[in-house]
């Protein structure tokens, strides 16, 4: 595939680029409207594509709790065992909570932890089938609003009988960000993974009281230019991380739904670390 065709996609799922001006700019690359439309298919993100993990050994449900602006609603996995788990909070990317992340969040009950998957889009009805829909509701969303409703998940989790007080986080492209935002913010996080996120700003890392696991795609600039100054930050804290780079690529690498952009080799490499990360600090 044409890196500029994903790097253009990559503009379209993360700037105000409308619909008609990236299909205009796809036929300019691919040669023609049929041309574009034929390959439109192998790039776009397909929900019926997410790797479904079996829940037969799992328990889930839905929960609710206490938001900014009403409820926040969460999908929860976790062991069928009653017992206490190490609890981890999975964040999703710019299209609210959908199949592909509930699937991640029962990887991690797999894994043997109690995960809870939010949904930022809950006070706006929740996560629309049309993902242009779903982009477009995040631009309603206020970044503080959002923050404030990922840290009141730690205030919900010791209600739970089920969660052992060790708290981690992993987040993907948007969630991310939000990854190494709650690493900032939320004193009694252990462990936070962030797969191609927005970094904070230098400034705030000394509040950083947990490890932190970085996973970066080689051909994603965007985000990578955000790298060195993160990392600078990191040291002169001595804040204790890991920083790994998957050449070859690109943003969302670990999505499986994203066919042009998935990479598995490196999604299977970067969740493996995931794992030992979490065991290493909340097991």
């Amino acid at each position: 595939m044409d890196q500029r065709i994903i790097n253009l996609y990559d503009e379209y799922t993360h700037k105000p680029l409308s619909r008609q001006e990236f299909l205009r700019r796809l036929a300019l690359l691919t040669g023609g409207t049929a041309a574009a439309m034929a390959i439109l298919p192998m790039i776009e993100v397909n929900q019926a594509h997410a790797a479904i993990t079996p829940d037969e050994d799992l328990f889930t449900e839905r929960i609710k709790y206490p938001g900014i602006n009403g409820d926040m609603e969460a999908y929860v996995a976790r062991p069928k065992e009653e017992k206490k788990y190490p609890t981890v909070v999975v964040i999703h990317e710019n299209r609210g909570l959908n199949a592909h992340i509930e699937d991640v969040t029962r990887r991690a009950a797999t894994a043997g932890y109690l995960a809870i998957a939010p949904n930022a889009l809950s006070s706006l009805g929740g996560t629309p089938a049309n993902e242009d829909e779903a982009r477009t509701k995040f631009q309603q969303l206020k970044a503080e609003d959002n923050l404030q409703n990922f840290i009141r998940a730690f205030d919900y989790l010791p209600t739970r009988k089920d969660s052992n007080g060790k708290f981690g986080c992993v987040g993907f492209c948007w969630g991310g960000g939000m990854a190494n935002d709650l690493a900032v913010n939320v004193p009694s996080l252990k462990a936070a993974v962030a797969f191609y996120g927005r970094q904070p700003k230098a400034e705030d890392v000394p509040r950083i009281k947990c490890a932190v696991q970085l996973h970066y795609g080689a051909l994603d600039e965007r985000i990578d230019a955000g790298i060195p100054a993160y990392e600078e930050a990191l040291k002169k804290a001595k804040i204790p991380y890991e920083l790994y780079m998957y050449e070859g690529a690109n943003h969302a690498f670990h999505n499986d739904t994203a066919p042009t952009r998935y990479n598995e080799a490196a999604a299977k490499l970067a969740w493996q670390r995931t794992l030992d990360f979490w065991g290493k600090y909340l097991k």
